[in-house]
């Protein structure tokens, strides 16, 4: 059974637990887990950090921790009871796990790795902790680290700082706002700027000296010397060195490091310098023989200098060689270094190139301690301390020091009868007073120990010398007395023997009688003259002689006037000995009681060093004096104690004031003095008013705290002696001191008079005196002579100085521990609110007051935690009337107020508004309701409420500005939202209650509302991008604030009733952005009010079309920043259309939620499409969707032209340059040729529209020039250039010309390439909005392929699977969650044909009408009708065709663009033969022509074509057909077929035909190597021709199958036609074959597999034959096909499949519909029409010879054939199309400059009546017309325009060709046809015409001019008349060429009427873009 535990809360996880159990919970190892129940070793409960999942798990995998529990039962808490740094670093270590991981994700590599150091290096502190081993002092340093490091890491991973008090986290609900702030401040500041430290210490180690000339041993010595001053600042440290320069005893470190410790700043100067002197020990001469002397001596080596100042700027870890100067002269040794700091190196030479010192230097900064902890290592391992010359800058109490110095200057001998100058040495000791050596006491620096005895320098031949070496003695206290030093004079013989001989000595006792010391200075000793074996012991024998020349009895001339001299300076520092006379006096009072009053009178000018080494002393003397004799010595007592306790303000002196506060606690016994000092203070302070002079009295007001120490003290220890007495006279001298006080503080005084000056003093140190009085007086006592001094000062002060002190006082007043107290802040409070609110009004000294509002807020916070609610509840009442207003008049002036220039003053000024903004925080969160009501209550007016409202809520708006606290205060923002929250629950009942109804106020509530949505936006409330843990934090301290807030709007809202209009629609744009943030909670409860807006804006005006047009507006701006998501989107259309139900104008308002929820679609899309790393093609189709959306639903035209802009930049940056001008020509558009001016506007100047227009122009003709698409940009250049002419600007239409000319140029010389294109269906409803569920057709990139381009969606989107068929798919797949693509090939439809079908027009120029303006696109896909016959499946072939018709033409704004419209036709098999040979024969024809005309490079390409043909014939291809369509079961089943069949059989005829000439051609250009295969080819066909039971081909076939004519084409272009003859060919084409050669890519299928196999090893297969015509290679078969669809635009109609690539044909495969062809294997089929009515067809001897069975290639179906409506035939449908004629008028046609037409011949319109329609010839062209591409052949018909249905050469019949312009043959028009012209008869043409015939028919069938609408009026166009009829040309040259814009009327027609010489009138210019 499951129990609930009791004290098993809290745990962690010890081993990971799987939970494969029932309801087993799974555990990871160090999860903390929080137990519910427990039941037979298994607990129940939840992880922490994932409260919602619960279960169980076993009790031996957990480690129990004990724990508080919070809120027992249902929702407790758990906190673990430890350290609380631990459980932060816990913590923070998890949550930083996972941010380092993510660090490495972003390649953070060096944070990464300092991360993970740290974190190992807490997780290491951690267990230290843990373990609890550790001191008290040690668990201090360690935390301190820990906070450390935790900060470190926090700021850089840019997490919260965290307030610690003590290392301990605090938590903010449980301090004063106040007191937070000031916490969160000072961990900043202390992030910021650490303090500088005010001493520092040089490190010095020596390492060695290198130079060449060594071999004596070395002492180095070390000094800090003053340049400036010429001294020395420290002792010397020194260190012996041994013969190779190395330290002597390196094991001992101590004796090569030291620290010269207690610089003060002002010794880090430039002229502060290391000086080192080195001795060397050794023999007199450097040079000397080794042996000569065994005496060593020590002798001058050299000198090196380096400044203090090098080493801050220099590396600390860097060593330093100092280079060595060696001394010349030894009489300047003394001074070297003096002369080496003035740079005068020049004298002294360098020890060596090499020599030098090397030495490690560091300075170190801070105190000696601070540096023991921070350099642990430099202390343990060993390092000798150097000391400073004298005390440092702050002397100790403690510090024991008893060092004298004695630096040996200069000695003055005579020459003692020798010759030469003598070697003088010194040798140096101290005795004490028996006259013993004192041992060790004698040191030549630190570093070394001391010695008995020292020995000085020896300089060589010198009488004079002069040494400076400093020595220290240092001599205990207690030996000082009578101990003396003596110094001995010996002469170094240099002779053999080397000895020292004694001549003299000297001496100094330490201490004089009087107990002095040797004074400071330098001291001229006697040299006493003795013998060389003197005996000096008898110490006593000599003291008594004269030691100094300059205490001398005059009386003593000898020795006075000895030349003999010998010169020391000395220097004492010693913190128990003086050298002051005057002191010692003092001390000594009662020997000597007629000296007091000197004594007293000197004390004030004895060195405060020597005052505070007696402290204790002095103050017992003075008050000893006191106590004795207090009438006579009692004010002069008084000014010397006044002295003493102002030296200790001295910052040199102030570490002595707890030596005074110790004296008077436990050694003070003056138990009468109180009286003394009462008396002679209350006199000083009677004289002020009249005093002249302030000083004195100044000085002892300074003094007043310590005074009032001895005088409380004193009263306490005379009570304690006598029980008590006298305490009512002690009451009445302090009231009446009180009252003096009070007297010369009311004076009024000006500024500068003395008396306020005094003034000053006195209140700076009168809050000192709190504490004292408190020793004996109650609280409620203190407090009034408190109250009552600070209320005496005058209220009109003038002193702004005397202002400033006065709050400094009141200051130090509420931070004492008197107003801590309760009782005395009721009465001290009233005088400090009254002071304060004089000052913020004023705005004077707002740092001081926002110091003592933070102080009086902060108790107030301790004491609500404790118990005195009602006096706590008196004062906020108290603050709240007196300075609540104030204060936030205060906070709007601050941070209105423009921010100082300097950085302190700014720092200042953010510093008072911070503590300002914690103080109204403070204050607020301690008002309770009743405050609330009082304060709204008390309020006199409507008016004063209102201001004070527009006031609090413009602070708060203050407080949430992001700049308000750092980035990292989360803690303090946290805290201010819930104070702002909690107040404005509070207001708004105010502002319901007062300003609603008739009291309508709208500038409160729009500023209360204002107020709330920028509450609840602000990012410190948005939790949703906080971390887990930081979240659940936020919500268990304060919930979701934004919620609250929401909730509060809302009801406002309601509350407001009609006056709601007034925030419509002002407040839609703030309560969007409200709904907009991602908490369902607050979106159920904001998105209703935008329908009670609908609703009243209905009533107002009938229509809410002010709300939607501000809901577009600010929904664009507010998405783009990237709030809103899709939840948001449904909830939005599910709340609202919830909400109108039921509403009058539900329809209205539907309509515009749909509007609304459409465009956050597309939004919400394009801000996913914009993110980076996303694919253009998403971006621009994205982009393109969203820019209709602005102007087809909401024509909204400011954000239309912004998103025009950025589309132009998407695609200038894809470098689709085309789609680019066509995006920038629709803002092109929206301008005119006007001179209105535009304002600035995105890039653009201000400027007038006529510039702006011109600038786009430019812009655009430059993309279209990048694009290629140069006929776009001429009609541009027209344009521009017609405004320039008009202008008169010659300029710059000379420079439009050109361009205009440079456009054509290279229409003509460069290459274009010819792009595919593809179908795209976009399924499923993964997919954004703007694809979903939509096919497209999209523009391939340049050599872009059918399976790259699948690859590239594919890559575009990862997610999405391709589709295997080309079906169309069912619903499962339109609503499936996924998103599946389907992608195939299509062929472009031109609407151009009349371009296109004209003779001579190059193909450079035909090639952009191919691809350019296209809107339809077709697709065929092959399929079995019936039952499928195996031996001939030609019988049930049909061709399923799909035309997809666009919304827009392609290319444009988009390189894709939506299918608008699908038109499905289906193609019989008799259909599809005839399309099929129609193809073959004009394949044939082109090759043919190209043979002859040179055009190709070699013959194989005819030559596979003929063997493709004539071996697939011989092998039963066309007999397929004959026995499919030719036997009677056909012919009688459809009898509507017999013109088709007719048809059928005169094309097959006419390959024969064709197929002989070719062979013809074929031999007079076959090379030598393939004379077999003709030969083949020659016999096969005779063969095919016998086995199609052709003998003799009838006569008009015989006649000429091609027409191929002689003659060049621009010499003599209309020349009468041959009959065929291979001799013709060499003769080039006089009319061009039709544009698109229908030339086949790949073998589609023969007329049986037998043929298919026995031709493929001849023909060499498809893939060869496309090299031979330089053909692009096509992608291989596509992906897409699949056993049940054929492939994507092709259709089948060969029996044989060997269709798509070679390894088809190699293996014989044969299944004809697995294949799927790229777009390079759909060829398109010819356009076949009806045929004609049997009754309509002229016979064929009425033609002539000349009029062959062709077809023309130049003409598409509609416009030579009206359609008879049938089954199978839409053409009739498609006539009347809208889609085709609309858009097709709006067609851009770039110039193709047209001839005018001819009109003097009725026979121009004639058409045959042959049953061949026209007359087909060759094509005159100067390009190869073999330009590969997939979509090359197209054609308006619908129905025949399809790709045809084979694919290699392999059969004539079977194959289909790439190129759809096969024509009609055979058929003619119908009677009822419109014809511009009546046909005359045709009997009356001639069978011959001229060779100039064809001029006129050729001159009218050239282009119509751009932008006409010739093809939408007339669609179709006069067939040519065949060569036979031609009319000669007139006689009369050629009219100019107008210009084509001259010619862009809609309704100019072709025919005979329109003269286009005739000048027009000019119509506007078509808008390029709308094609």
């Amino acid at each position: 059974m499951w129990i609930p535990t009791e004290h098993e809360k809290y745990g962690v996880v010890l081993a990971s637990f799987r939970g494969t159990v029932q309801h087993g919970l799974p555990l990871e190892i160090g999860d903390t887990v929080q137990i519910l129940e427990k039941c037979e070793g298994w607990y129940r409960g939840f992880i922490l950090k994932n409260p919602n999942i619960k279960g169980i798990f076993p009790s031996s995998y957990i480690h129990l921790k004990n724990a508080h529990v919070k809120n027992k039962g249902q929702f407790e808490t758990v906190i673990p009871v430890e350290d609380s740094v631990i459980t932060e670093m816990t913590s923070t270590l998890r949550d930083w796990g996972a941010m380092w991981k993510q660090l490495y994700v972003k390649n953070e590599g060096d944070l990464f790795h300092r991360l993970w150091h740290v974190m190992n290096e807490i997780l290491d502190l951690r267990r230290q902790v843990l373990v609890g081993h550790l001191t008290h002092d040690r668990m201090r340093d360690v935390k301190q680290h820990i906070t450390a490091r935790l900060d470190w890491g926090n700021e850089q991973l840019g997490l919260d700082l965290v307030p610690r008090r003590e290392f301990s986290m605090v938590d903010p609900d449980e301090i004063s706002v106040t007191e937070l702030y000031r916490l969160m401040e000072h961990r900043h500041r202390k992030k910021e700027t650490p303090a500088p430290a005010s001493t520092h210490h040089l490190f010095v180690h020596v390492k060695s000296l290198m130079s060449a000339n060594l071999g004596e041993e070395l002492e180095v010595f070390f000094h800090i010397y003053d340049g400036r001053e010429n001294r020395p600042l420290s002792e010397r440290f020194f260190v012996k060195l041994n013969k190779s320069g190395l330290p002597k005893s390196p094991e001992k470190t101590e004796r090569q490091c030291t620290l010269f410790v207690d610089l003060g700043s002002s010794d880090l100067r430039k002229d502060v310098y290391i000086v080192v002197h080195i001795i060397r020990i050794g023999r007199m001469g450097a040079g000397e023989k080794k042996n000569l002397c065994s005496v060593q001596y020590r002798r001058p080596f050299g000198c090196a200098v380096v400044s203090i100042a090098d080493l801050l700027t220099a590396d600390s870890k860097d060593d330093h060689l100092l280079k060595v100067y060696a001394c010349n002269t030894e009489s300047e040794w003394h001074q070297i270094h003096e002369n080496l700091i003035k740079k005068a190196n020049s004298r002294y030479n360098l020890s060596g190139s090499n020599t030098g010192l090397a030495v490690g230097l560091q300075l170190l900064h801070g105190d000696i301690e601070q540096l023991r902890r921070e350099y642990m290592v430099l202390f343990t391992r060993g390092v000798s301390i150097t000391r400073k010359l004298g005390f440092s800058d702050v002397i100790m109490p403690g510090e024991m020091r008893n060092d004298l110095y004695i630096t040996l200057e200069k000695g003055e001998f005579e020459k003692g009868g020798k010759s030469v100058a003598r070697n003088v040495e010194i040798t140096v000791y101290v005795l004490d007073i028996d006259g013993q050596i004192l041992k060790s006491h004698v040191a030549a620096g630190a570093g070394e120990p001391g010695g008995d005895e020292y020995h000085s320098l020896v300089l060589y031949h010198n009488n004079s010398p002069r040494w400076a070496e400093q020595i220290k003695l240092p001599i205990p206290v207690d030996m000082f007395r009578g101990s003396h030093v003596r110094f001995e004079f010996r002469h170094c013989s240099t002779k053999d023997k080397g000895e020292k001989k004694l001549f003299g000595y000297s001496f100094v006792p330490l201490m004089q009688e009087d107990g002095r010391t040797l004074p400071d200075g330098t001291h001229e000793l006697i040299i006493h003259k003795c013998e060389e074996n003197t005996s000096l012991a008898d110490c006593p024998r000599y003291l008594k002689m004269p030691f100094s020349k300059a205490n001398l009895p005059s009386n003593n001339q000898t020795l006075k006037g000895t030349k003999e001299s010998f010169w020391i300076t000395s220097f004492l520092c010693s913190t128990k000995l003086t050298q002051n006379g005057d002191m010692l006096d003092l001390l000594k009072w009662r020997a000597h009681p007629e000296r007091i009053n000197d004594s007293l009178s000197k004390l004030k000018e004895i060195d405060g060093s020597e005052i505070v080494k007696f402290l204790q002393d002095t103050l017992d003397t003075l008050f000893g004096i006191l106590d004795e004799s207090s009438q006579r010595y009692g004010l002069k007592v008084f000014d010397s104690l006044v002295h003493i306790i102002n030296l200790l303000q001295d910052s040199k002196f102030q570490h002595f004031k707890p030596v005074m506060d110790t004296y008077i606690e436990s050694h003070f016994a003056g138990a009468l003095s109180y009286r003394d000092l009462i008396k002679v203070l209350k006199w000083y302070v009677d004289r002020i008013v009249d005093a002249e002079h302030q000083d004195h009295i100044q000085q002892v007001l300074k003094a007043s705290e310590y005074i009032f120490k001895y005088i409380i003290q004193s009263r306490r220890l005379f009570s304690l002696a006598t029980g008590g007495q006298n305490e009512e006279e002690f009451r009445v001298c302090i009231h009446e001191l009180f009252m003096s006080i009070r007297f010369f503080l009311s004076q009024e005084n000006k500024t500068t008079s003395p008396v306020a000056q005094t003034q000053a003093v006195f209140l700076r140190t009168f809050p000192a005196v709190y504490g004292e009085l408190l020793k004996i007086f109650t609280v409620r006592e203190v407090a009034g002579f408190v109250r009552e001094t600070l209320g005496s000062l005058p209220t009109a002060v003038h002193a702004d100085c005397l202002e400033a002190v006065k709050l400094q006082c009141i200051t130090k007043t509420v931070e004492s521990q008197l107003y801590i107290n309760p009782e005395s802040r009721c009465i001290l409070l009233p005088v400090v609110l009254r002071v304060l609110q004089a000052h913020m009004q004023e705005q004077r000294d707002l740092v001081m007051c926002a110091r003592i509002l933070t102080s009086m807020l902060s108790l107030i916070q301790k004491e609500e935690n404790g118990t005195a609610e009602p006096v706590v509840s008196e004062e906020v009442e108290l603050i709240v009337e007196s300075l609540l207003g104030v204060l936030l008049r205060t906070i709007l002036e601050i941070s209105n107020r423009p921010q100082p220039a300097g950085p302190a003053m700014r720092l200042q000024f953010q510093d008072v508004t911070g503590e300002f903004v914690a103080c109204l925080l403070a204050l607020l969160r301690q008002m309770s309701d009743r405050h609330y009501q009082q304060l709204l209550q008390a309020f006199s007016s409507k008016d004063n409420l209102r201001d004070f409202l527009l006031q609090i809520f413009t602070v708060f708006r203050i407080l949430i500005r992001p700049e308000m606290f750092s980035k990292d205060w989360t803690v303090m923002r946290l805290v201010t939202n819930n104070v702002i929250i909690t107040t404005v629950l509070y207001l708004s009942d105010a502002l319901r209650k007062n300003f609603l109804n008739d009291k309508f106020d709208y500038k409160v509530w729009d500023s209360y509302f204002y107020l709330s949505v920028i509450f609840i936006n602000q990012p410190c409330l948005q939790l949703e991008s906080f971390s887990p843990s930081k979240r659940k934090k936020i919500l268990e301290k304060y919930g979701d604030m934004r919620v609250m807030m929401g909730c509060e709007i809302f009801s406002m809202w309601q509350n407001l009733g009609e006056h709601k209009l007034n925030f419509i629609p002002a407040m839609i744009g703030p309560f969007l952005e409200v709904t907009l943030v991602p908490q369902p909670d607050l979106r159920n409860v904001m998105i209703p009010i935008f329908h009670d807006m609908m609703d009243w804006e209905q009533r107002r005006s009938g229509n809410f079309k002010q709300v939607e047009a501000k809901l577009i507006d600010k929904l664009d701006s507010l998405m783009s920043e990237g709030k809103g998501d899709e939840t948001y989107r449904e909830l939005f259309n599910s709340i609202l259309l919830k909400k109108i139900e039921r509403e009058t104008w539900r329809e209205s308002g539907i309509s515009l939620i749909a509007t609304v929820t459409r465009l956050m679609e597309r939004l919400l899309d394009y801000r996913d499409c914009m993110k980076l790393g996303e694919v253009d093609g998403k971006k621009i189709g994205c982009t393109v969707s969203l820019l209709n959306f602005y102007k087809t639903e909401l024509n909204k035209e400011e954000m239309y032209i912004r998103y025009i802009h950025k589309l132009y930049d998407l695609h200038f940056k894809a470098q689709n340059y085309t789609e680019a001008s066509y995006t920038l020509l629709l803002y092109d558009e929206l301008l005119e040729w006007s001179e209105r001016p535009l304002r600035e506007f995105l890039n653009y100047p201000m400027q007038s529209e006529w510039q702006r227009k011109e600038y786009l122009h430019l812009t655009i003709v430059q993309n279209f020039d990048r694009g290629k698409c140069w006929e776009n940009g001429i009609i541009l250049c027209r344009e521009l250039a017609d405004q320039y002419e008009s202008y008169y600007d010659y300029r710059n239409l000379s420079k439009m010309r050109m361009m205009e000319a440079s456009l054509y140029d290279k229409i003509m010389d460069q290459q274009r390439l010819e792009p595919e294109f593809f179908r795209v269906g976009f399924y499923g409803k993964k997919f954004p909005f703007f694809l979903r569920n939509k096919e497209f057709v999209c523009r391939g990139h340049d050599y872009e392929r059918l399976e790259a381009f699948q690859q590239r969606m594919l890559n575009e989107f990862p997610h999405a699977i391709a589709m295997q068929h080309v079906n169309q798919p069912d619903q499962t797949i339109y609503q499936a969650d996924a998103q599946y693509l389907q992608i195939y090939a299509v062929t472009p439809i031109p609407e151009s044909q009349d371009v296109l079908q004209r003779d001579g027009v190059p193909d450079n120029i035909k090639s952009f009408y191919k691809f350019n303006h296209i809107w339809r696109f077709r697709y065929d896909r092959p399929f079995h009708k019936g039952t499928k016959d195996k031996e001939n499946e030609f019988k049930s072939l049909w061709v399923e065709r799909t035309t997809l018709t666009l919304v827009q033409s392609l290319p444009g704004i988009s390189r894709w663009f939506e299918v608008d419209k699908r038109e499905l036709v289906e193609v019989s098999p008799l259909e599809n033969a005839i399309e099929v040979i129609e193809n073959k024969n004009l394949q044939l024809r082109t090759l043919i022509t190209q043979c002859q005309s040179r055009q190709m490079q070699n013959i194989n390409p005819l030559t596979m074509c003929l063997n493709g043909v004539i071996d697939a014939a011989v092998n039963g291809g066309l007999a397929r057909y004959q026995e499919a369509f030719f036997v009677k079961d056909y012919i009688m089943n459809h009898p509507e077929d017999g013109e088709k069949i007719g048809r059928l059989r005169e094309l097959m005829f006419e390959q024969a035909h064709i197929l002989e000439y070719g062979l013809a051609v074929h031999e007079k250009y076959v090379p030598q190597d393939m004379r077999p295969l003709h030969k083949k080819l020659v016999d096969q066909f005779h063969l095919m021709k016998s086995s199609l039971g052709i003998q003799e081909f009838p006569a008009y076939v015989r006649a000429s199958p091609v027409h191929f004519t002689n003659g060049s084409p621009r010499t003599c272009r209309n020349s009468v036609p041959n009959i065929i003859s291979p001799d013709g060919g060499r003769g080039v084409a006089r009319r061009s074959l039709p544009s698109y050669p229908a030339v086949n890519r790949y073998s589609s299928s023969s007329l049986s597999s037998q043929a298919s196999n026995e031709v493929s090893n001849i023909t060499g297969q498809s893939e060869s034959s496309d090299e031979v015509f330089n053909m692009q290679p096509s992608p291989s078969t596509s992906s897409l096909s699949s056993n049940h669809s054929a492939s994507p635009n092709v259709t089948s109609s060969a029996p044989s499949s060997a269709r798509g690539s070679p390894q088809m044909a190699e293996k014989h495969k044969h299944s004809r519909e697995n294949a799927c062809l790229s777009p390079r294997d759909r060829p398109v089929s010819a356009i076949f029409p009806n045929p004609m009515d049997p009754a309509q067809r002229a016979p064929p001897h009425q033609i002539g010879d000349a009029t062959l069975p062709r077809s023309d290639p130049n003409l598409s179906a509609p416009d030579k054939v009206r359609p008879t409506p049938s089954s199978w035939s839409l053409d009739s449908v498609k006539e009347g199309a809208p889609s085709f004629s609309d858009s097709f008028g709006k067609m851009l046609c770039p110039p193709v400059p047209p001839r005018p037409p001819y009109s003097g011949s009725s026979a121009k319109n004639m058409r045959s009546q042959s049953p061949v329609s026209a007359s087909r010839s060759p094509q005159k062209t100067t390009v190869p017309p073999f330009t590969p591409s997939p979509t090359e052949c197209q054609s308006t018909s619908l129905v025949s325009n399809s790709p045809v249905l084979s694919g290699s050469y392999s059969s004539g019949i079977s194959s289909l060709s790439r190129c759809s312009v096969s024509e009609a043959s055979g058929t003619e028009l119908p009677a009822g046809d419109h014809l511009p012209h009546p046909l005359p008869p045709p009997t009356t043409l001639p069978n011959s015409v001229s060779s100039s015939s064809d001029e006129p028919i050729r001159r009218e069938n050239k282009t119509p001019p751009p932008y006409s609408v010739y093809e939408r009026n007339n669609p179709r166009r006069p067939v040519p008349l065949p060569h036979s009829l031609s009319i000669p040309p007139q006689t009369d040259p050629p009219a100019l060429p107008p210009k084509p814009h001259q010619l862009r009327t809609g309704s100019m027609k072709l025919d005979g009427t329109s003269d286009p010489r005739v000048p027009r009138p000019r119509p506007l210019p078509r808008k390029v873009s709308q094609l």
